[in-house]
């Protein structure tokens, strides 16, 4: 298929951020593919402040579909069947007009191959009747489609209406029977800029359209702090993290406004598994206090997928990947394995999708009861 958007030239991709021209990348949800850069959408919170590319406005493609398929079935991290993927998720947004013919030809791609892996494709934009019939011809894939709403009305933040979103979630839910999923993204939550009663019900009524919902904070990141300063936006915390940031007080009023409703999850994953009839693949149910808000026949599920791996099983998975060379395995518990010496998070998804068990990292302990998140907003807990 030829390209719809701009294909840049080698000498331009030479010229992209380091982060930028990593055309696949592991992330906790899953091997991400991101060969088409550049949004027009300007949510001012956008990641791609971190990877140097919030001035690129038009999208971009550094390599054509086909190139970016096998660039990701051909990745040292890829298995067939196993790894979940997320397709244009960290540079743009998959259903813009120029982009959407993009993101049909690498799932159909995908698809014809006979693949059966998790596909996440998280959007905000306007889908229509005809997305949703070409997904339907979708046989092997199980794609999940995120619909990102946070009911922000301060343009300056969020100039693309979350309105969108929340039609396009009703849309592509309407539909039965379906091969696709519907996931509710209820993100990014920020105390005193969506969290009145008034956000927290009309989300909570939204959330009924969806197989499953999920709610998650703000990635406050240096960067998107410095992008909040410099144009005077209410900047939401006097701090930064690497996780993202859910006060405790938040969330108990998310759960005390969605009591009810229908399926809740803390961890996008876990809504994915459960819209699908899955235990969690990464493994959350050794964390158990993240399940006390899931379906019992969920928590049933992911039980009997729940199995402890050895030393030695993790040892042999990461020696058939790269920048494992030198990991230690500090302990195994019925929570997580704590490793050391990882020179990047990828591995450590790897290993965690592979085995469908949490694996941490030393240097970045979890704390009991925190849920994975930023300690900004949480009274001061023991590290697990």
């Amino acid at each position: 298929m030829s390209t719809l958007v701009p294909l840049l030239s080698r000498g331009q991709i030479r010229q992209l951020p380091p982060q930028a021209r990593e055309v696949v990348e592991y992330r906790k949800s899953g091997l991400s593919l991101n060969h088409i850069q550049g949004c027009p959408l300007d949510c001012a919170y956008c990641i791609r402040h971190t990877y140097g590319l919030w001035d690129q406005r038009q999208p971009l493609a550094v390599m054509t579909d086909a190139e970016a398929v096998a660039t990701l079935v051909g990745h040292p991290y890829f298995r067939p069947g196993v790894t979940p993927l997320q397709l244009l998720n960290r540079a743009t947004e998959p259903f813009l007009p120029a982009v959407k013919p993009h993101t049909f030809a690498v799932l159909e791609d995908l698809d014809v191959r006979g693949l059966t892996n998790h596909v996440l494709v998280i959007t905000r934009h306007q889908m229509q009747a005809g997305d949703c019939e070409r997904l339907d011809r979708l046989r092997h894939l199980k794609v999940t489609l995120l619909f990102t709403y946070s009911g922000i009305t301060d343009r300056r933040i969020e100039p693309y209406p979350s309105e969108v979103a929340a039609a396009s979630l009703k849309l592509a839910t309407a539909r039965h029977p379906r091969p696709y999923r519907t996931v509710f993204y209820w993100r990014p939550l920020v105390p005193g800029i969506n969290d009145s009663d008034e956000h927290l019900r009309q989300a909570a009524a939204l959330s009924a359209h969806a197989d499953a919902t999920v709610f998650t904070g703000l990635f406050y990141r240096d960067q998107i702090a410095a992008y909040y300063r410099d144009h005077q936006l209410p900047e939401p915390y006097d701090a930064t993290a690497r996780r993202k940031v859910v006060p405790e007080t938040l969330e108990r009023r998310v759960l005390a406004a969605i009591a009810g409703r229908g399926p809740l999850f803390r961890k996008t994953s876990c809504a994915v598994s459960y819209a699908h009839g899955l235990a969690d693949y990464n493994g959350h149910y050794g964390v158990r206090e993240l399940c006390d808000i899931c379906p019992l026949g969920q928590i049933d599920r992911c039980r009997r997928g729940h199995r402890v791996p050895s030393t030695e099983e993790i040892h042999t998975l990461a020696g058939g990947v790269p920048d494992t060379e030198s990991m230690e395995v500090i302990e195994i518990t019925e929570r997580a394995a704590v490793v050391a010496s990882l020179p990047h998070e990828q591995p450590r998804y790897f290993l965690q999708h592979q085995l469908g068990f949490q694996i941490h990292d030393v240097r970045h302990p979890h704390h009991a009861g925190r849920h994975g998140r930023a300690d900004i907003g949480w009274q001061e807990a023991g590290a697990s």
